[in-house]
């Protein structure tokens, strides 16, 4: 491919759309055109004051504009897309189906009180990042343009791993 247009309009689509509504969330953010906490997963809210939008957007902010952010992003990209246009080929509504019923279960584990985050697309990367590890386990794959190549199976260990030394909290 030999410009960003072509490669955009190779993407399949739920992962396009997924990122692109990731990207404009963060975004918007950069921009101050809301505060992290007008989108932040927090059951008081959506409970007490009937602010049910918190129950989607949590999943569209990964973090701030960081290194974090951008390791995140370049996962959903690349295992996104390998997900999708492989075990996942042809079948799209399957794909979005696994993501929904991903959501509603990070969103019921987010009850939990020593579970609960105020942001789960991280974690909607990382299932889709542990989806492909399951469907592809023999893959090998190269971590981080880091020259140590492990199977497929472990990359979710290696990328929890790597992320230890990236979580960033958002200051408020």
């Amino acid at each position: 491919m030999s410009s960003p247009s072509e490669y955009y309009r190779s993407l399949p689509p739920v992962t396009k759309a997924y990122g692109v509504l990731c990207l404009m969330t963060t975004t918007a953010y950069y921009l101050n055109l809301f505060s992290y906490t007008v989108i932040s997963m927090s059951y008081v809210h959506v409970l007490k004051q009937f602010q049910v939008w918190r129950l989607v957007t949590n999943f569209f902010f990964i973090a701030p504009f960081s290194t974090y952010f951008g390791l995140r992003f370049l996962m959903l990209a690349r295992y996104g897309v390998l997900l999708e246009k492989g075990p996942f080929k042809q079948r799209t509504a399957d794909f979005l189906w696994m993501m929904i019923f991903g959501a509603l279960s990070l969103l019921v584990i987010n009850m939990i009180p020593m579970f609960q985050w105020w942001f789960l697309a991280p974690s909607m990367v990382f299932m889709i990042l542990y989806v492909w590890s399951r469907e592809v386990p023999n893959s090998q794959i190269t971590f981080f343009w880091v020259e140590v190549t492990i199977q497929g199976v472990l990359s979710p260990m290696g990328s929890a791993w790597a992320g230890l030394d990236l979580q960033q909290s958002i200051e408020a």
